[in-house]
């Protein structure tokens, strides 16, 4: 398994996603809609669980993820991007907060620790596999 990335480069990548998902939702609403629904917070919540689970699954890392060249693999060998599943178990504890900050000496949060998964930085990914 590739070493896991930093978790300044994790939160980097959240707040991209937060941002992206915030876009999304004030396209959706408009600003008005965006400022008078006080549920707004939790659509920007469920646009970043959907994008996080199914970009996750299809391409090994969120919108974030992807832009500041993470990836989500499994931690069974194979390297490959985690299944729908997991990737929603990942994205709903992700929205939980606290696995992220309970973690093992390598890196892995609770949350990659629950969906047998690691963060990694494509280039130690590339290594690993020869690619780089």
């Amino acid at each position: 398994m590739p070493p896991t990335a930093s978790w300044a480069r994790r939160v980097l990548a959240l707040v991209v996603d937060w941002f992206a998902c915030t876009l999304v939702v004030l396209v959706v609403t408009g600003p008005a809609g965006w400022s008078d629904d006080r549920y707004s917070g939790f659509y920007t919540m469920g646009v970043f669980v959907v994008e996080a689970t199914v970009l996750t699954a299809l391409s090994g890392g969120s919108f974030g993820k992807l832009a500041t060249r993470l990836r989500v693999i499994r931690v069974d060998g194979s390297n490959r991007p985690p299944n729908l599943l997991r990737s929603l178990l990942r994205a709903v504890m992700v929205c939980l907060v606290i696995p992220p900050l309970v973690f093992r000496p390598d890196g892995r949060g609770l949350h990659d620790m629950a969906a047998g998964t690691a963060t990694t930085t494509l280039e130690d990914l590339s290594r690993l596999s020869g690619r780089g």
